[in-house]
């Protein structure tokens, strides 16, 4: 075992951020996009300390079977291109906000009432946004 000291001087390796250029991140945008999802917006919380994820991306859908639609196909998508399954989701039962979470990428497909509700990007208004809409 090493001393704590030698611990101290060890050079922390750069951890990998994604961008909006990723594979993954477009990958999950086009998905979206092909199930005619709505107010497609990403949010940048790579510099905010307290964010789970490098990035949200949110959308609408106006019903519970686009809603189901657009997360099936989103993880369709990724799973066939990227080779990733989902860490984890959530929401599927009543599919008014369901959320598919890629470690990295967190995918919230929400019921506009919910959103309107839940107000995800008033609660990040620190995180850069941008529009994928059309």
């Amino acid at each position: 075992m090493e001393p704590l000291s030698v611990l101290q001087t060890r050079e922390k390796s750069a951890i990998s951020r994604l961008t909006r250029n990723s594979k993954l991140f477009k990958t999950i945008i086009k998905a979206i996009q092909d199930k005619k999802g709505e107010n497609i917006v990403s949010l940048d919380l790579r510099k905010i300390e307290e964010a789970s994820a490098d990035f949200f991306i949110v959308c609408e859908a106006s019903s519970t079977t686009q809603i189901k639609a657009i997360c099936d196909y989103v993880e369709n998508q990724v799973q066939e291109k990227c080779q990733e399954a989902p860490y984890k989701h959530e929401g599927r039962q009543a599919l008014q906000w369901v959320l598919i979470d890629y470690v990295n990428v967190v995918v919230h497909v929400m019921h506009p009432e919910a959103r309107k509700f839940y107000k995800l990007e008033e609660m990040w208004s620190d995180a850069g946004s941008q529009m994928h809409d059309f």
